[in-house]
């Protein structure tokens, strides 16, 4: 039976809470939330949508569901509104993918936390295969084979791979060429590819190019998305899925949908309102993405140069909102002050500069490396006021709220690594 316990990243946010309840003063780069105040057209859908009290269908009503379909034929994958499923988050349709296909689960490594625990809930092995030195959020090919055929002489089946696009934690986005390098296994080796995209519309630079592997491999690839990310609605739990054209994607779809009528039932009537507002992407709606991608982008690179200049080495940030530094090119000198793998050096950032930030361990990296997710979208203000200003900025990082936690983060890093 699987070990139960809290997710590290929901986990440490209550801790983070709970001292800043008690007064302390803590810089919160461990939990990736997308801190901006809701978009008030959203608001007002969600408000239209407060009579819809009835269940409806267990994949989401036709109109959202349309949306949804239109949403993705947009972007170079042609859809149906059969081919979609919406549900409270994109979390429980990943747990249900999960239980309906079967076979062991390979992951990158580092990974979102979420992948692994569910995989073992589901009675099944996550193989963390390395990632590329390029980007995060997919496996690097060569070793991703290495795993397969290691994998099969335990005994073990990998069926599924696991994609994130832009990717959580490394904040970066794997080029077409990569993609297509995975898909291209994917098919010699018969795996289902679930293609974790609910930060495809936070890629900093809009003119980068983004390919899914459903417009490659369509018939082997589910798309997983969500509004917690793009439109920062965490807490109101918007997720969908877009399963394949054919029988094995009619045949997943199914078992999902029955898995959903006896767990969750349907998305929230007002939800699927806010859904097919969202999914239909008016241009207000379309502006505010570009916005708040302008955004996430200005104050990840700010941090991603702060930890360069400190000493270590870190993939430039192009999409979500984190960077992943190694501090491995300064570990003599941390192992002065007692730091020697993830867990120390995220205990001593925070005990020493009351900054948060997750280990990398939690993500499926190894422990003894010297490297944390630190997620930036937490810097914009503690207010909806100050978020606001950071969002109609033309230079969010030169605001004096923002520009003073970053000259905390600044002044930690150096004195650090010094």
């Amino acid at each position: 039976m699987a070990s139960w316990r809290v997710s590290p990243n929901l986990a440490l946010n209550q801790l983070v809470a709970a001292r800043q309840a008690n007064g302390e003063s803590i810089v919160h780069l461990g939990f990736g939330e997308a801190r901006l105040p809701a978009f008030a057209p959203l608001v007002e859908r969600l408000i239209a949508g407060a009579s819809r009290n009835s269940y409806g269908p267990v994949a989401g009503g036709p109109a959202a569901r349309e949306a949804a379909a239109g949403y993705f034929s947009r972007r170079r994958m042609p859809t149906s509104s059969d081919q979609i499923v919406l549900a409270p988050g994109s979390k429980p349709l990943l747990m249900a993918l999960n239980l309906v296909v079967s076979g062991d689960v390979l992951i990158p490594k580092p990974a979102w936390n979420t992948y692994a625990p569910q995989a073992e809930l589901a009675g099944k092995k996550a193989f963390g295969v390395p990632i590329p030195p390029q980007a995060g959020g997919i496996p690097d090919p060569a070793a991703l084979r290495e795993t397969i055929l290691a994998a099969r002489a335990l005994g073990r089946d990998p069926r599924i791979v696991i994609l994130t696009l832009p990717d959580n934690p490394t904040g970066t986005l794997a080029t077409p060429e990569l993609i297509r390098e995975v898909c291209t296994i994917a098919e010699q080796e018969d795996l289902l590819i679930i293609s974790d995209e609910i930060y495809r519309d936070v890629v900093h630079d809009p003119k980068a190019p983004f390919i899914s592997p459903a417009e490659l491999v369509p018939p082997r690839t589910v798309v997983t998305s969500g509004f917690s990310k793009s439109l920062a609605l965490g807490g109101w739990r918007i997720g969908v899925a877009r399963f394949p054209d054919g029988a094995w994607g009619n045949q997943i779809r199914d078992g999902v949908v029955s898995f959903a009528s006896e767990v969750w039932s349907t998305l929230a009537g007002p939800m699927q309102e806010v859904a097919e507002y969202a999914f239909n992407e008016p241009p207000e709606l379309r502006q505010r993405l570009a916005d708040s991608a302008r955004l996430h982008g200005a104050v990840a690179r700010a941090v991603h140069q702060i930890m360069v200049d400190a000493g270590a080495t870190c993939r430039p940030p192009t999409g979500a909102f984190y960077v992943y530094p190694d501090f491995e090119p300064v570990r003599n000198k941390l192992s002065l002050l007692g730091i020697t793998d993830s867990d120390s050096l995220r205990q001593h950032i925070l005990d020493e500069y009351g900054i948060v930030v997750l280990a990398g361990h939690l993500l499926g990296d190894d422990f003894g490396a010297l490297r944390f997710k630190a997620a930036t979208s937490m810097l914009y203000g503690d207010t909806a006021e100050l978020q606001q200003l950071a969002l109609d900025s033309a230079d969010p990082t030169r605001l004096p709220h923002v520009r003073d936690v970053l000259t905390r983060i600044e002044e930690a890093f150096t004195k650090l690594c010094a």
